[in-house]
């Protein structure tokens, strides 16, 4: 019998999504933005001491290698021919910092997590060399000096781990974000592996000028960088190389943005104004603002947002960043075993109905924006002999909402106009009662793509519509419309702001917990 036809779709764009506690792989119709398929493996996260996260770099390009097998093989099942595969975008978790040698290919360490705050004492020690009337660093950067970006990771690398340091000295050592990391790999690695990365996740490492675009002689002198370990910075949408094994030999990578860009790209907030907010392991609200960078009165980052061409002009964005938000769900379910799988908490929480006074503010990594505050940590308050694992559950919701709100009320202020309605992408928000309540603390509606896979789909774009590709218009016209589902705020006004000024009060009982000589800080 003759072989059952293959479906033939047009051209299709593939994106590697490697996200802080998921790998996976999706490919999408260029043409309709539709998901054909998509297979995803969790990634192991170790703390060898409080306040340590590391990955394993191999572990990390192992799984976009095994997704990328794995959904060849779906698409087969489904008669769909990988060879219409056009493109394919790398999205990833930013600032997590990766060093390796050229020559065998091995990491020379873990990858430090940005989550990771092992480097509070550098910080402090850095923070004392910077001139009071003269911040350089955030004015170049757009970042305030935080355990959260890669120089501090990498200059803890230099200082702490000999095999970094003799392959530093005997120039064998690149450094990388994740998606250096892989775009190197999956490009031949040792033979000929392309050692780049774009402007998005380069303005994440704290080394990178975000007015002329390029690496910064100054910062690296400050932090102590060999600028000849860096990757070739390059724009988010452009071929970098061709993959060079595996079911997708010879495909072109072409398109490459930190995760919260991707997702901006996803969701098309390309016009200044724009907004959208991803729930992923952390919180992170993004605001295009077009050509010009602005600097925030209220703890949010300037970065790059993207820049989607060689040619191109580059967008900035402002950015609230919130460190824990499904990783609280992760730690309900692994470290107090409240639950068994991550959806488990919308039961929960549906059971209790109400936190009963019961506050969660997960500080564990410090806090992020608005505050910078490195020396919090996380609490749970307002406990009575009545409260239960199921208002822990909802107090754990609400956490991610009130932090949202914060970010968003700093957000408004800086911007001077009030969001209307907030666009939201990522696992998370597949959780209704999480967007409920969202609606509810934040007060505006929440709206929701009906394919919440917003972060691969921005890569994905990026890929097919690189210059050489051109298999994905990004022109408004072109752009098929998308279903939205919306959530309309149900709690009176005067409700929503007393919970939130209760937040408030829990979220000043959770700073100042830690000084530099508690035990936690660092190296006996």
């Amino acid at each position: 019998m003759a072989a059952a036809k293959k479906a033939v779709l047009g051209p299709l764009v593939g994106a590697v999504d490697q996200g802080t506690s998921s790998t996976r792989f999706l490919v999408f119709n260029s043409k309709t933005a539709e998901l054909l398929s998509h297979h995803q493996v969790e990634i192991k996260q170790e703390f060898p001491k409080e306040g340590w996260v590391e990955q394993d770099p191999k572990e990390i390009l192992q799984s976009v290698y095994e997704c990328i097998e794995k959904t060849c093989e779906k698409l087969g099942q489904l008669n769909i021919d990988i060879s219409n595969i056009k493109a394919i975008g790398v999205s990833n978790q930013r600032e997590t910092t990766v060093v390796w040698d050229k020559l065998t290919g091995e990491p020379l360490y873990n990858a430090v997590v940005w989550l990771d705050l092992r480097t509070q004492s550098t910080v402090e020690t850095l923070s004392k060399r910077i001139p009071g009337n003269n911040n350089f660093v955030k004015s170049k950067t757009g970042l305030p000096l935080s355990t959260y970006f890669s120089a501090v990771k990498l200059r803890w690398l230099l200082d702490n781990v000999r095999k970094v340091q003799k392959a530093v000295e005997e120039e064998r050592a690149l450094f990388g974000t994740i998606d250096s990391w892989l775009i190197w790999s999956l490009t031949g690695g040792i033979n000929g592996g392309v050692h780049c990365t774009d402007v998005t996740n380069a303005s994440r490492t704290m080394l990178f000028n975000i007015h002329s675009l390029e690496w910064d002689k100054e910062l690296c002198e400050f932090f102590g960088v060999p600028m000849e370990i860096l990757p070739n910075v390059r724009s988010s949408s452009e071929i970098y190389g061709l993959m060079k094994a595996g079911a997708l030999e010879g495909v072109p990578i072409s398109g490459c943005l930190g995760d919260q860009s991707a997702a901006l790209v996803g969701q098309m907030c390309f016009q200044d104004g724009q907004a959208k907010n991803t729930y992923g392991t952390g919180c992170f609200l993004l605001c295009n603002t077009g050509h010009k960078c602005v600097f925030s009165e209220h703890g949010l980052l300037t970065t790059v947002a993207y820049k989607l061409g060689r040619d191109k002009p580059v967008y900035y964005a402002l950015e609230g960043s919130v460190a824990i938000a499904g990783a609280v769900i992760r730690w309900l379910r692994d470290n107090l075993g409240i639950i068994k799988t991550s959806e488990e908490i919308e039961k929960l929480a549906k059971e209790a109905g109400t936190s009963y006074g019961c506050y969660f503010v997960p500080a564990f990594s410090g806090l992020y924006a608005p505050y910078w505050e490195p020396s919090a940590r996380g609490i749970i308050c307002g406990l009575t002999q009545f409260t239960n694992k199921c208002h822990i559950a909802f107090a754990a919701l609400e956490a991610v909402c009130f932090q949202t709100r914060e970010i968003l009320d700093a957000m408004n202020r800086d911007c001077g106009i009030p969001l209307r309605h907030l666009q939201v992408d990522g696992g998370m928000t597949n959780n209704k009662i999480l967007m409920q309540l969202q609606a509810d603390i934040l007060y505006i509606p929440v709206v929701k793509p009906s394919m919440p896979e917003t972060t691969a789909l921005g890569a994905a774009m990026a890929a097919g519509a690189a210059e050489g590709v051109g298999v994905w218009s990004l022109d408004p016209e072109d752009m098929s419309a998308v279903t939205m589902e919306r959530f309309e705020p149900q709690i009176n006004a005067e409700e929503s702001e007393i919970r939130y000024s209760t937040w408030k009060k829990a979220v000043m009982k959770s700073m100042g917990w830690v000084t530099t000589q508690s035990p936690e800080s660092g190296i006996p």
